[in-house]
Order: structure tokens, then C-alpha cells, then sequence
């Protein structure tokens, strides 16, 4: 099991790095998550990772780099947002979990990785968060304001498969590592890559981007 006390002094001081304010609750929600996914990781294999430090800042930080564009962009606006490809609910539980205006939906293929999510809502009492198993291009659902994917397809496959469930006026965000010029490159010619933002994740020594994109005819 994994020693929480151990990993509350490295979290917070890369929220601090960050400048992200989490409450003690929200720190605890993080830990817990964290400690459910090593748990549960044993049967389900919802990452390749198994040192519970490794996790903490491959997975739970790297995933926190995102808020604080994130936050700005939203300014505290109660909004939908999907997470593609969520896999163990990477960032979209983070995201539920220190932004609760959104109401994240986390959407895998993988009955065991929408099953886990569903999960992690019920026992850290997350009402804005929901696991869901569908292929994206098949799913039914209203159209969300936002769209997030960390590791889950090219920027074209993203954007293709999901397009559908974007919200006029709303955009994707794509975490990337290194600059994908060739991906930017491949995008259909009505998609507009407004920002490529460089995250920097505390104690990673790793190239991260972030890639806003939303269509053409609604690029201000």
C-alpha cells in the first residue's frame, strides 16, 4: 500500500510550484485517488507504472500542470468537459477533483478503466465526475465545452473522432510532450492550433505541451 504521508509533502509542494490553491480536502481527494489506482492497477492495469512516487508525478502532477491554463480559461464557469481516452481517469479526475464547477465526463472503450472511474466518483463522493464506456465516435451524449486527451490518439484522430461532441464556441485541449509539429501539420485545413502552451511539471524532467485548437469558423 502506498505510504500517503510520504507523498503529501511532494504534492503540495508542486501544487505550490504550480500556484495552484487546493484545499486540505482536495489534497486529501488526490491522495486517495492515487492510493486507489495503485490498488486497483494490480488487476486492472491502468498504467504501466508501478512505484507509487513514479505515479505520483508521472500521473497526479503531470496532470496538475494543466489546471492552472485551465483555470484561466474557464474563470470559474460551471462547464462540461470530456476527457478522451481517459484510461485511469487521467486528467479528468484531477480535474474533477480540484475544479468541482466542471462535471467531467471520462470516457474509455475499456469496460475494467470506465468501471474504475465510476468507482473513484462513489467513494471520494465526486458528483461531477462519471465514467464512461463507449467508443467516443459512438457515444450519445450532449455536446461538452471542452474536450481534453493526454496521450490518447494524434491531434487528427482527437479532433476527428470527437468533433462531433463539441459545443459551437467550444475548443480542445490535447497535453502533448515534445512540440508535434508533424501532428499540427496533419490537421484538416478548417482546424485553427490558436496556442501551444509549454507546461512545466515539477520534478519531471520531460518535455510538455499543451495544444488549444477549435474550429475555424469560430476562431475570434
Amino acid at each position: 500500500m502506498i505510504d500517503i504521508s510520504s507523498l503529501r509533502a511532494p504534492l503540495t509542494a508542486a501544487a505550490t510550484t504550480l500556484q495552484l490553491q487546493l484545499s486540505e480536502p482536495q489534497v486529501e481527494q488526490l491522495l486517495a485517488y492515487l492510493a486507489m489506482m495503485e490498488k486497483w492497477n494490480k488487476v486492472y492495469n491502468l498504467t504501466s507504472l508501478r512505484d507509487p512516487q513514479a505515479m505520483l508525478t508521472h500521473h497526479l502532477i503531470d496532470s496538475l500542470s494543466l489546471l492552472p491554463a485551465l483555470r484561466k480559461h474557464t474563470q470559474g464557469q460551471a462547464l462540461r468537459l470530456m476527457d478522451v481516452g481517459s484510461g485511469g481517469g487521467l486528467p479528468g479526475v484531477v480535474i474533477a477533483i480540484c475544479n468541482p464547477e466542471i462535471d467531467v465526463s471520462c470516457v474509455d472503450a475499456v469496460l475494467k478503466k470506465a468501471s474504475f472511474i465510476t468507482q473513484v466518483a462513489a467513494e471520494l463522493k465526486l458528483p461531477n465526475l462519471h465514467g464512461v464506456h463507449s467508443r467516443v465516435e459512438a457515444l450519445k451524449t450532449p455536446a461538452f465545452d471542452l474536450i481534453t486527451s493526454r496521450a490518447f490518439a494524434s491531434l487528427l484522430d482527437f479532433t476527428t473522432l470527437t468533433r462531433q461532441h463539441l459545443k459551437p464556441g467550444a475548443i480542445w485541449l490535447a497535453m502533448k510532450g515534445q512540440h508535434p509539429a508533424d501532428e499540427i501539420a496533419a490537421l484538416t485545413a478548417d482546424l485553427d492550433v490558436f496556442h501551444v502552451e509549454q507546461l512545466e511539471v515539477p520534478g519531471l524532467d520531460a518535455q510538455r505541451c499543451l495544444i488549444w485548437i477549435r474550429p475555424k469558423n469560430q476562431a475570434l
